[in-house]
């Protein structure tokens, strides 16, 4: 059974009792969980898709977000620790990959888990420092350097009032980025899967391929043709891949228990 039916407010939807593996997804800066809508249609009924929703965005608008990513990764850990006794994977894009690799390593600290793999996208190894922080240049330079990403859309850039909401969210994601500072600790016992996007100016195939260090397990590599919002523009054949990685690790939950909750 399902420890509550209550859903956390940093999940969409209450992890489901069927579930023998579930994906956690983490998004990109300023981006909510409805970017992984649809994810789910991808994957048999019996994997659990569940984005990670940060507060300050979508339906936690509201909400104050973080600024620091220790903080934000420990109040992830406690939120979804009772979702964690089945098999798992974590998968986070541009700044969710870093997330999403400190999640994992709160949980192996505090909770003696970890996820049975990790698929980073579209972000340079943790260990890797962001080449020139964005988060305190004057709104008409942030949004320069926002239409340089090409992942908002043109019409939210021209809108003063879609932009008063969008830049605080904005800033706040980009000083978890920025102010986050990578500790030495031993690699991640599980396989680490990224990917990258051939024409990326963000995360370049050698940047993509330091995440190697940081697992005792298999690393796999593998671009995909464009730029840093690949997730996006190559939606389907991003998912038919990583479709491909949790399959594998979904026959190996049958042949153990599966989720316990």
């Amino acid at each position: 059974m399902e420890p509550q039916r209550t859903v956390t407010p940093w999940l969409l939807a209450c992890p489901e009792a069927k579930d023998k593996i579930r994906l956690f997804c983490m998004s990109y800066a300023g981006g909510g969980a409805s970017i992984y809508r649809g994810w789910i249609n991808a994957f048999p009924d019996d994997v659990g898709v569940y984005p990670i929703q940060l507060p300050g965005r979508e339906n936690r608008i509201a909400e104050p977000p973080f600024f620091e990513m220790m903080e934000l990764v420990d109040a992830i850990s406690e939120a979804i620790v009772p979702y964690l006794r089945c098999p798992f994977i974590f998968f986070g894009h541009s700044i969710g990959a870093r997330i999403a690799f400190e999640l994992a390593r709160n949980l192996r600290r505090k909770w003696k888990n970890q996820p049975c793999r990790l698929i980073v996208s579209g972000s340079r190894a943790p260990h890797l420092p962001e080449p020139k922080p964005l988060r305190h240049l004057p709104d008409d330079e942030f949004v320069k350097e926002l239409r340089r990403f090409s992942g908002t859309p043109e019409v939210i850039l021209q809108s003063r009032e879609l932009m008063e909401v969008f830049i605080p969210i904005l800033r706040a994601d980009f000083a978890v980025n920025e102010t986050y500072v990578y500790a030495e600790d031993v690699p991640l016992d599980c396989p680490i899967s990224a990917y990258g996007g051939t024409e990326d100016m963000e995360a370049n195939r050698a940047e993509i391929e330091a995440w190697a260090c940081h697992t005792s397990c298999d690393f796999t590599l593998e671009m995909i043709e464009g730029d840093h919002f690949f997730l996006q523009k190559r939606r389907e054949f991003l998912l038919q891949s990583v479709l491909r990685i949790v399959y594998k690790h979904l026959k190996l939950s049958y042949k153990e228990k599966g989720c316990q909750s």
